[in-house]
């Protein structure tokens, strides 16, 4: 492992401006993604900030009738708050799919969303991949790319997005606060928040250097049923090859999100329309344009038929 410097900070801002005023620094939570890569050294920070002394711990309804999240708030204890559990059932499913026990018990509601878009080519040192040295190459791109984007993507990168949670949160119309080193605060729609690969797929997020997640709002809630089906290779511990995030309401309307598709969670909100007509329907709508590879073109009717099964068990 490469040597590095190490603070605490005590808040948001002093944490903000201690990132910004060190070149190679990065924040650090419950380190379940970053400190694997560190041990690997695909990411080598020259100083980094624990948060875990900030604040930010805190789950506190909003006067608009939602809830703000801390960034610092477990994945296991949000996953069982009673009122995540009661109004957003989506997140608290989505929660539990994702990743094991343990980790959830250290990952946190700020770290979820950051943790890097990747694929198994990012973990090998010895392959090309524009993620890890940008303009070397995307070895997914004409390998083996089973687990990789269908829609979104570009040729310099195919990544999917790991994260449950944002699925959830995708579908829940969240938003995200940050505060930079000047101690500003910003708020920024989860929509808005990954960026699809581009032409710079090492660039993931809309935050600037030294700008520090610290909540995570949702809205009030919108009732209806809340469904998260995830595929997978394996029972647990395991990133979606498909997951469908939706709430359905009793006239049949409803909010599709999907993960395991692309770089960031996916959602087209002008395909929801069509979600009384069945899930064929709304798939062709959400993925319109979807250029699959020879590895992967299964996703396309296994996103279809998740979709459905997902409807079905909302309307029954």
């Amino acid at each position: 492992m490469t040597p590095f410097t190490y603070e605490r900070a005590t808040s948001p801002a002093h944490a903000a401006a201690a990132v910004a005023a060190r070149p190679g620094a990065r924040f650090i939570a419950g380190g379940t993604n970053l400190l694997d890569l560190m041990k690997l050294q695909i990411e080598a920070p020259m100083h980094l900030v624990d948060v875990n002394g900030a604040g930010m711990g805190t789950v506190e309804p909003t006067a608009q009738g939602g809830l703000r999240i801390g960034a610092m708030v477990r994945n296991s204890d949000l996953a069982a708050h009673p009122r995540v559990r009661r109004d957003y059932g989506v997140l608290t499913r989505a929660l539990v799919a994702g990743a094991s026990g343990q980790l959830r018990n250290m990952a946190t509601t700020g770290g979820n969303l950051l943790q890097r878009t990747r694929c198994s080519y990012f973990y090998d040192t010895n392959m090309p991949c524009n993620k890890r040295r940008p303009g070397s190459g995307c070895s997914a791109i004409g390998g083996v790319s089973r687990q990789h984007a269908v829609i979104g993507g570009s040729q310099e990168c195919i990544a999917t997005h790991p994260s449950d949670m944002a699925v959830a949160l995708r579908v829940l119309d969240a938003t995200v606060e940050t505060v930079n080193a000047h101690g500003t605060a910003r708020v920024i729609p989860i929509a808005d928040f990954h960026r699809l690969p581009g032409n710079t797929p090492q660039v993931e997020t809309v935050l600037q250097p030294g700008e520090l997640i610290t909540s995570v709002t949702l809205p009030a809630p919108v009732g209806g049923v809340h469904i998260y089906h995830k595929v997978r290779d394996r029972a647990s511990y395991a990133f979606a090859l498909v997951s469908v995030a939706a709430i359905v309401q009793r006239d049949g309307s409803g909010r599709v999100a999907l993960g395991g598709v692309a770089h960031k969670p996916w959602r087209v909100e002008a395909a929801e329309q069509h979600l009384p007509r069945g899930a064929k329907a709304v798939a062709d709508q959400l993925l319109a344009g979807a250029r699959p590879t020879h590895d992967n073109a299964f996703k396309l009717p296994l996103a279809e038929r998740t979709l459905a099964a997902a409807l079905q068990q909302a309307r029954s």
